[in-house]
């Protein structure tokens, strides 16, 4: 008589919706994580704000949170413990290092998001040293996107898509679908890869880094792959944020459409900000809604890329001798996706306003950070060699003309919408 010693372990993204909802939970019941604070602009600033005692703290409690999360998760995949006490921590103080580089005064004034700096770092040290496999092999890229993206749910609230404006929604609806669609047969004209054509087109049209991060959880693409579309994110964007206003400006451009183009086009919300406070308060707050109404469709999006990605990816599709049946979807569906839906139900219909605002910023600081170890792990086990290859040449193209086509078709449903 045999017996099965196979240690019990979960699918990642069911461990993604528990370790997830554990961490609302905790939340919503009283045990809220107080949010540090990385901003200074001097070196007094930086030893009296952030490495104050009472700041230290409450960095050291979201510390001993992510990471017993992070050991439980390990636990519940049925991976070693040994690795990642080591890992997790050096992982940790880099992202740490990150957000105080990204909290300098002069730093915001660039609109420069803490997780470009966390991916930096994360590169920097990745291509200076040589780390052993068992440190890459600790590292839970994938379990810390999907954990940020399942608490970006809470701050989904349908009421607030109401309160977007209907202009707002249109235009992000419109936007959305030309340009995904466009990009789409642009990368398959370009014969990019299946990763890749998904990425590039969600960041394109929909809200650049997060859709890349969301998409990319929904197909469960390569690491290495969601590096190189956040980096070319975040190229284009710089510049895009530089000269859309002036451009604006020197023809003359409304400033309601200004805004309804900045929000619909630039791809990160700081340079959204950024570039519409160049314009005027009327094109910011117009700006803000459009991208807002964008970022919406983000939940919608992921699930929509999952139902065609499990339908297509299914080798019975691809040989075209049958379809899958729903349980070969329901096995290849990305969960995780389901615990963004609960967070935003949850948030939308179930809890007082006073509940959710004495939550939401504790969330939301843990939400940045878990994108922000995300980042830093990407960087971490990618190198320079990977990211800028012959191979890239393709993909680069296809992103630069699908923001372009962006920028030309925004213009013109800001003009109909807005002008």
């Amino acid at each position: 008589m045999s017996t099965n010693n196979t240690p019990f372990t979960l699918h990642e993204d069911w461990i993604v919706v528990i370790l997830s909802g554990l961490i609302i939970l905790l939340a919503i019941f009283g045990i809220i994580i107080p949010v540090p604070s990385f901003g200074w602009s001097s070196v007094t600033d930086l030893s009296d704000k952030v490495f104050h005692v009472e700041n230290l703290l409450a960095v050291g409690a979201q510390f001993i949170l992510v990471l017993g999360i992070a050991l439980l998760g390990a636990l519940l995949a049925g991976k070693p413990l040994k690795h990642l006490l080591v890992v997790f921590p050096t992982v940790f103080f880099i992202t740490l290092l990150a957000l105080i580089i990204a909290g300098n005064k002069q730093v915001k004034n660039l609109n420069l998001e803490a997780v470009i700096f966390s991916l930096s770092l994360g590169l920097i040290v990745s291509n200076l040293f040589k780390l052993p496999d068992w440190f890459r092999s600790a590292l839970s890229t994938e379990l810390y996107v999907k954990t940020g993206l399942v608490l970006l749910g809470t701050s989904v609230i349908f009421s607030d898509i109401l309160k977007a404006g209907s202009l707002g929604l249109i235009q992000a609806l419109v936007v959305v679908l030309s340009v995904w669609y466009f990009a789409f047969w642009l990368c398959r004209k370009l014969k990019v890869d299946d990763d890749l054509t998904m990425m590039i087109s969600s960041a394109v049209s929909i809200c650049g880094v997060s859709a890349a991060i969301a998409t990319s959880g929904a197909i469960k693409g390569d690491s290495k792959k969601l590096s190189y579309v956040i980096s070319m994110v975040l190229i284009t964007a710089i510049p895009m944020m530089i000269f859309m206003p002036y451009l604006a400006h020197y023809f003359n451009f409304p400033q309601e459409v200004t805004g309804a183009w900045l929000g619909g086009s630039i791809d990160t919300t700081g340079a959204v900000v950024a570039s519409g406070t160049l314009v005027g308060e009327t094109a910011l707050k117009i700006s803000t809604i459009v991208k807002f109404s964008q970022n919406v469709l983000l939940g919608i999006a992921a699930f929509a890329i999952s139902i065609y990605w499990t339908y297509t990816q299914n080798p019975l599709v691809k040989d075209k001798e049958t379809k899958p049946t729903l349980a070969v979807i329901w096995e290849r569906f990305p969960k995780f996706v389901l615990g963004f839906i609960g967070a935003s139900l949850l948030f939308s219909f179930v809890l007082s306003t006073e509940t959710t605002s004495q939550v939401k910023d504790s969330l939301k600081s843990l939400q940045g950070l878990w994108f922000a170890l995300a980042f830093t792990s990407i960087g971490l086990e990618t190198r320079f060699a990977d990211l800028f290859n012959k191979n890239s040449k393709k993909p680069f193209l296809a992103f630069v003309i699908a923001q372009a086509f962006n920028i030309v078709v925004t213009l013109v449903i800001a003009f109909v919408l807005f002008g």
